[in-house]
């Protein structure tokens, strides 16, 4: 009976996590104008609407660089500006492409790299709504110390206001709260012993990705 109980309680706290974990993805949008950074930067997905922000944010003076991280390997600096409709004399000076990403992980490595070759302090982050808390989890796991923004743009894939209305919707909330939750418990046992981030990933390069087309 007990451990009945104890399953209720911690399925009844997780549904409830879920809930506050929703609410909270909803209420992000729209972002506020954030604080002038060092950097920006956007994590690729199925929404285009991270990219131009980002262009956005860059070519209103919010950032001296952007990178765009996880870009298509197939992809080519001529398609990524069509896409973020960036005006040429900002992209070409000042917007970075990396390839190597293929998850939020590896995004959040890729960011670090790049920072790290830039010497910057402070980052505004564009991502989806209902991916921004996991990214800011990973992100500032990869780079402690970074002043890092949250800049959430409106996710095209999911209504976070009615996700429940949807199975696919649904689906989508809890596997990215699930998500959430097992980075939560990995940085929870980390912080027990001594803490190490990969500083392998090379920073990505701000020249034309031609090969990469």
């Amino acid at each position: 009976m007990r451990s009945a109980a104890l399953i209720v309680i911690l399925i009844a706290l997780w549904a409830v996590g879920l809930m506050s974990f929703a609410a909270r993805v909803g209420d992000s949008t729209p972002a506020p104008e954030p604080p002038a950074a060092d950097g920006v930067v956007a994590l690729t997905g199925a929404s285009t609407a991270r990219l131009t922000a980002a262009v956005r944010l860059l070519e209103t003076g919010k950032a001296r660089r952007a990178l765009i991280s996880g870009v298509n390997q197939k992809a080519s600096r001529a398609d990524i500006r069509g896409v973020t409709k960036a005006t040429r004399r900002y992209y070409d000076c000042c917007v970075d492409l990396g390839f190597s990403a293929t998850d939020t992980v590896g995004n959040a490595r890729e960011t670090a790299a790049w920072t790290r070759a830039h010497h910057y302090r402070s980052l505004i982050v564009v991502t989806s709504d209902f991916h921004i808390p996991r990214a800011m989890l990973e992100l500032r796991a990869a780079m402690p110390g970074m002043r890092l923004t949250p800049y959430p743009v409106k996710s095209e894939e999911l209504d976070a206001a009615h996700w429940w209305r949807t199975r696919d919707g649904a689906r989508r909330m809890v596997v990215e709260y699930s998500k959430y939750l097992a980075i939560l418990t990995r940085e929870a046992v980390l912080s027990l012993g001594p803490k190490e981030h990969d500083t392998s990933a090379a920073p990505p390069s701000a020249a034309p990705a031609g090969g990469q087309g």
